[in-house]
């Protein structure tokens, strides 16, 4: 196990990040329960499962809808330096990404459906390492649209300058 870098990265998602994944949870717990009744439905199940199942469903959809995207808001950070791109992800096994601006090949700006109900974008990073691609998810599209313009000049001047 790695320890932690010295600080977190500075800036957090969007706050409009908690209603998408707030959404993606509820969406997905809508999924749940129809297996769940297609289950109770199609199939003779033991009382004590079918009264189980529902609220094992009910229990996922207060963590997926309350829990999960506020605990996700909290630790997703992303940070630009004049030297890397640094992330830190995940709530259960954290990821810490540093990406330097000599290696940024390309950046891109993505938006998903669910993203432009929000007003928000993803930036994508390439690199020419192993790692390949380096996302800072959920940013409001302004902010994600300077700072994809922002790292693409600067890894233009990287390149510039090796030459």
């Amino acid at each position: 196990m790695h320890p932690d870098p010295a600080r977190s990265p500075a800036w957090t998602p969007s706050r409009d990040a908690i209603g998408l994944w707030a959404v993606e949870g509820a969406v997905g717990t809508l999924v749940l329960a129809l297996v769940v009744t297609g289950l109770e439905v199609f199939l003779p199940l033991p009382t004590w499962l079918a009264v189980l199942l529902p609220a094992l469903v009910m229990a996922e959809g207060v963590v997926a809808i309350g829990v999960r995207p506020r605990l996700r808001y909290r630790v997703h950070r992303w940070e630009v330096t004049a030297e890397a791109v640094y992330t830190r992800t995940g709530w259960l096994s954290r990821t810490w990404t540093l990406v330097p601006v000599t290696r940024i090949q390309t950046v891109d700006v993505t938006r998903g459906a669910l993203q432009q109900l929000f007003g928000l974008a993803s930036v994508a990073v390439l690199t020419a390492s192993s790692q390949g691609t380096v996302r800072i998810p959920h940013l409001d599209a302004e902010v994600a649209a300077r700072v994809a313009e922002d790292l693409a000049h600067r890894a233009e001047l990287v390149r510039d300058e090796a030459t």
